[in-house]
């Protein structure tokens, strides 16, 4: 799961497979996160339980993209 430091709104993670990537909108925040899209052949049943953990540390993640960017 990366932030990439030149990014842009709203805030979002990247998350890397053996075959592609996906990216999920966090909606600091309150969540819940969502699938925003899917590059390559990124398992697509996994997205779900990705939805989950990133709920899980989504206070985390909305503070790290705020250190990094600012406002959400």
């Amino acid at each position: 799961m990366v932030i990439y430091l030149n990014d842009h709104r709203p805030a979002h993670v990247h998350v890397t497979g053996a075959d592609g990537e996906a990216v999920f909108i966090l909606n600091c925040p309150d969540g819940p996160p969502e699938l925003r899209e899917v590059y390559g052949r990124f398992n697509r049943r996994k997205p779900g339980g990705i939805q989950n953990d990133l709920a899980t540390h989504l206070f985390g993640l909305c503070q790290k993209w705020s250190e990094i960017h600012g406002r959400y």
